[in-house]
């Protein structure tokens, strides 16, 4: 079976497709729509390339007007459910995508159709051009879905206005101006479910790369409401806390290292091939008379294509060290071929961070 993301559409599931509709529209085309799927440019079509082309020849083919259209992709959803096919399926986000495509001048209709879908494939990439088109209406719609007695609809009303949401159109108003969210976010924050809290993490962190001081100070207001909004706020700092912000690290209790010695600092692998693992080792010596709580990352300056170094920051431990103590920490960081990052030979560095503060970099060849 392959592995590939995009054959999630596949022969098997257009059959599925066609027999499911055949079952309540009965004149649907359905040799002619299969037909229409599999042309000749389908083996070169990425994942949602495929998806928007079976919008387009869903919308030929049920050959009616967008109202009913829509009442046809509900009953699907509940032929999907009657069938125990299961909730939030990828492979029917072709449902919102028909919304967003054909349904952006019928907005109350679409927020309405939207409502119900996201209950059963997520309507977080659709909803996105209504909020750019409509911004107060739909920012007026994100407090209703906020309370909405439905986790999977309480999560569009975060992760469907995150600024910065991967895969989907940025928002560039809310990019600027992250405000309209707030209220919401406060809402959801402690929201039972933990989907929709994470969901709340990730929009904050979005918002932390165009506006840091607003999370910075959502982050000192929420800390210590409770366990999970605590882990709201972390996992909502993880790219402020990357990037070494010393008002967050604080936050956290990740104070001053003046009292923390970093010694023998080696690379075990100075010189590695592609595919094989860079090896380093260092000592880092508590010489307080307390406890001292280190977050402890490394960066790997990466070489490449035209020469310059990238920096890429990984993290080992968060841990309280004794008073008096040493520690000795080795680790290995994989070279192997991974399609979210191509390698260049030549010369790389690697640095170790405490409590965002940066040691001195050591050289590397890749080989």
């Amino acid at each position: 079976m392959s592995s590939l993301f995009k054959d999630l559409y596949n022969k098997r599931f257009i059959d599925f497709l066609v027999k499911a509709l055949n079952s309540f529209h009965p004149n649907f085309d359905s040799e002619s729509f299969t037909n229409a799927i599999f042309d000749t440019e389908w083996n070169n079509k990425e994942l949602k390339q495929r998806m928007r082309h079976i919008t387009l020849c869903l919308h030929k083919y049920l050959s009616c007007e967008y109202k009913q259209a829509i009442q046809i992709l509900i009953k699907l959803i509940k032929y999907c459910n009657e069938n125990n096919i299961k909730e939030h399926s990828l492979e029917f986000m072709f449902i919102p995508d028909f919304v967003e495509y054909y349904g952006l001048e019928e907005v109350e209709l679409s927020i309405e159709t939207m409502e119900e879908i996201t209950q059963f494939t997520s309507c977080e990439f659709a909803v996105r051009p209504f909020i750019i088109k409509y911004p107060e209406r739909m920012y007026d719609q994100m407090h209703v879905w906020a309370t909405h007695s439905k986790e999977q609809v309480r999560r569009l009303a975060s992760e469907g206005f995150r600024p910065r949401l991967p895969w989907a159109m940025a928002l560039p108003a809310l990019k600027e101006d992250p405000n309209p969210l707030l209220k919401v976010l406060e809402r959801l924050k402690s929201d039972p479910s933990e989907t929709v809290r994470r969901s709340v993490a990730n929009n904050l962190n979005d918002i932390s790369k165009d506006n840091s001081g607003i999370v910075i100070d959502l982050a000192k207001k929420w800390i210590g409401e409770s366990k999970e909004v605590d882990w709201v706020v972390k996992h909502a700092c993880r790219t402020l806390l990357k990037q070494g912000n010393k008002e967050v690290m604080q936050i956290f209790g990740f104070g001053d290292i003046s009292e923390i010695k970093f010694c023998e600092f080696k690379i075990n692998t100075p010189k590695l091939s592609i595919g094989e693992s860079l090896g380093f080792q260092f000592k880092l010596q508590n010489q307080s008379k307390s406890k001292q709580k280190i977050r402890l990352e490394y960066a790997i300056y990466f070489k490449k294509a035209n020469g310059s170094l990238s920096k890429k920051v990984f993290k080992i431990s968060e841990k309280l060290y004794l008073p008096d103590s040493e520690t000795t920490i080795i680790r290995k960081q994989s070279f192997k071929i991974i399609t979210t990052r191509k390698y260049y030979v030549g010369e790389h560095k690697i640095a170790m961070i405490l409590n965002g503060n940066e040691m001195t970099a050591l050289p590397f060849e890749l080989v």
